[in-house]
């Protein structure tokens, strides 16, 4: 029985593996972008706030949540202006032409776009030369997106 369990194991990573990424990252078994951070708080109250289940856009393949009914209705008209670039995924990953999770709490805001980080040692080192992971991950995004 555990060689059976093994292989029915492998079989489910490798075509995992091999499956397209999806444009917006969201945690193992939910569909929450920003884990259920609320994306347009980071640019009006300048920091992470927790959407609600009472306030929920599905965009983009993932569902997002919002801490405002105002928030959820500037998101609907303008989608792009305010989702994390690279879907969510970690953008010093991205600039390493690799994905990673994301924690809501590692963020900033810079040119007016959201980027999000794995951790805070990550953000430390990505904060070190921002002008240059931004155009790394810029370029590796559509590849590892699949847009080729």
């Amino acid at each position: 029985m555990p060689k059976i369990l093994i292989s029915l194991l492998f079989l489910v990573f490798s075509a995992s593996s091999v499956q397209a990424l999806d444009a917006v990252y969201t945690p193992f078994l939910s569909d929450l972008a920003i884990r259920g951070y609320d994306p347009v708080a980071y640019f009006t109250q300048q920091q992470p706030v927790e959407g609600s289940a009472d306030w929920e856009y599905e965009w983009n393949g993932a569902t997002w949540r919002f801490s405002s009914e105002e928030n959820r209705n500037r998101f609907m008209n303008d989608p792009e202006a305010y989702a994390p670039q690279y879907g969510g995924y970690c953008a010093w990953a991205v600039a390493q032409n690799k994905t990673a999770s994301s924690d809501p709490e590692q963020w900033r805001i810079i040119d007016g776009k959201l980027y999000l980080n794995y951790n805070a040692k990550v953000q430390q080192d990505w904060l070190q030369q921002t002008d240059k992971f931004i155009m790394d991950a810029d370029r590796n995004w559509p590849q590892l997106l699949g847009d080729n």
